[in-house]
């Protein structure tokens, strides 16, 4: 992507766009954010924690340009999956109960210069 100033934005910049496009995502569907970048211990993080409703969120943002080939969830593998279990369960360990409805999903976000954003949330994703 470039920006206004006409300077190429770089995969670390991208990443944080695509955090903050889902995190507005979910706030206007009247999700409640209660953490972004959290990191347990043991190299846990999880880029979202958001709750819908009863309902606790752990949320994987992924975001690509709108040409590439692969596609967001797919890099989602069973390594990262293991860093956000690690996270949520750090989340959970904190809040002192497990006894509460929760999930994982991955939010694609897709970008292309000039064009609003797409999200497409993955609920329930592993």
């Amino acid at each position: 992507m470039i920006g206004p100033d006409g300077e190429i934005r770089d995969r670390i910049w991208l990443g944080n766009y695509g955090e903050q496009v889902a995190a507005d995502w979910l706030r206007a569907k009247g999700c409640k954010l209660l953490a972004k970048n959290f990191a347990g211990p043991k190299r846990g993080e999880v880029d979202i924690v958001a709750r819908d409703g009863k309902l606790l969120l752990f949320v994987e943002v992924k975001t690509r340009r709108k040409e590439s080939k692969i596609r967001p969830l797919d890099a989602v593998n069973r390594e990262k999956q293991s860093l956000i279990e690690r996270g949520a369960n750090a989340w959970l360990k904190q809040l002192g109960s497990r006894d509460l409805p929760w999930r994982f999903d991955v939010i694609e976000v897709y970008v292309e210069d000039g064009v609003k954003p797409e999200v497409n949330h993955v609920k329930d994703a592993f």
